[in-house]
């Protein structure tokens, strides 16, 4: 198969050329054609210049210089948007993906996988780098399902049509795991080595990961406002069954505790009123949120072509 491998460059002019060496290698002994596009995002180091000098010697070779830095997915979407081959591939910039990996995860997604991850045997994170993930994959899990959201990771391969779920994506922030699962419905993991860094230290630390696990929720999913309905009824059948007790214990006692029993009542059941009406006016924003993304609502997987009848 033809594979198209996509790395979001920041700050790596030290790993590059080994990088793009090894990535070379490998899908020449795999791929059919290949590409490697490099997107510089933002990078204040000499890594377009390193990028540059690699297109010009390779012709495999290819870059994207963004105007700023964008973000890891952003730059991951302007590469892969540009990809020519059937199957993408993104990995680090860092070499803690090891390219020599890609040919495993090429052989699961032959078996009939729409999208498959590299799953590292061994995380070489500190405690809040991998506290920050694991805080990241449970609140994806709420727009990508518990079960995906623990398998998700930067080194990933996938077929190039998928991107037909999020070709017109619009919005400044993205996370590329959520409109793949638009379209992907059967998913596979290897387990793959990940090696050390070799130079420099990650720019997701552990707020930058908490920063983005919130974006992912409020972006791509309706949860909040769901969780806010949620409290408004809880709130109104809160204040109902204390009404019902205040009249209950004066039809039956004669008397009830005055004042703030039913005053309680009133302020529950308002405050959940105003929760309800505030969830459904936000239901139909997220709807409009939603459609101004620009989800499809279906896509297809392949077609038949009609048998001409016999005799024509």
């Amino acid at each position: 198969m033809n594979v198209s491998a996509v790395i979001p460059v920041y700050n790596s002019e030290g790993t590059l050329p080994e990088l793009i060496e090894r990535i070379r290698k490998t899908l020449a002994g795999c791929a059919g054609a290949y590409e490697i596009i490099l997107v510089n995002d933002g990078s204040r180091d000499g890594s377009w210049a390193a990028i540059t000098a690699a297109a010009g010697r390779w012709p495999e070779v290819s870059g994207i210089d963004l105007m700023k830095n964008y973000g890891q997915h952003n730059a991951l979407l302007q590469g892969i948007l540009r990809a020519r081959h059937e199957v993408v591939v993104t990995l680090d910039d860092d070499l803690q993906n090891p390219p020599e990996e890609i040919p495993r995860l090429l052989e699961e997604l032959a078996q009939g996988a729409d999208a498959v991850y590299g799953v590292p045997a061994e995380v070489r994170q500190n405690f809040w780098r991998r506290a920050g993930s694991r805080l990241l994959r449970a609140l994806l899990g709420v727009a990508l399902g518990r079960e995906l959201a623990g398998q998700v990771s930067s080194f990933r391969a996938f077929r190039s049509s998928l991107r037909d779920a999020f070709r017109d994506y619009r919005g400044p922030f993205i996370v590329i795991d959520v409109p793949l699962s638009w379209a992907a419905a059967r998913y596979g993991t290897v387990t793959v080595k990940q090696e050390k860094r070799r130079e420099g230290k990650s720019n997701y630390g552990f707020f930058k990961l908490l920063r983005q696990a919130l974006d992912a929720i409020t972006g791509f999913s309706a949860l909040p406002l769901k969780a806010v309905s949620g409290l408004g009824f809880s709130l109104t059948g809160f204040g109902v069954l204390i009404l019902f007790y205040v009249i209950g214990r004066y039809l039956i006692l004669g008397y009830s505790f005055p004042g703030f029993p039913f005053l309680a009542s009133l302020i529950a059941i308002f405050s959940g009123a105003q929760f309800l009406v505030l969830g459904v006016m936000g239901s139909y924003l997220a709807r409009l949120h939603f459609r101004s993304m620009g989800r499809p609502a279906s896509l297809v997987r392949g077609t038949t072509e009609p048998r001409s009848p016999a005799g024509r």
